[in-house]
């Protein structure tokens, strides 16, 4: 467990669903997304989550990319464009 800390920046003030820290969030085609501090080095990794309640479950469906930035502003806006451009191109299959 100590190993998902570190690797998903664990101990954090606002935790979503697997304890990381939600840096930004939004509701959108009825799918919540989170935009999640993953720290690499000095910088963030580009993070994310995307939730929906399907048949009374919530769903997660967690996404990396190999972007890094020091920006929080910058992560934030693009973790959330990334997120609408999967649920745009993938809908619910991304729970599959």
């Amino acid at each position: 467990m100590s190993f998902l800390k570190k690797l998903f920046g664990g101990g954090n003030d606002k935790p979503a669903a697997g304890g990381d820290k939600v840096l930004g969030e939004e509701s959108y085609k009825g799918f919540l997304i989170k935009a999640i501090h993953m720290p690499a080095g000095s910088e963030m990794q580009l993070a994310g989550t995307i939730e929906k309640e399907i048949g009374g479950e919530l769903k997660t469906y967690r996404f990396v990319r190999a972007d890094r930035m020091s920006s929080k502003e910058d992560l934030v806006a693009i973790a959330l464009s990334k997120g609408r451009q999967i649920i745009d191109e993938q809908g619910e299959r991304i729970f599959s």
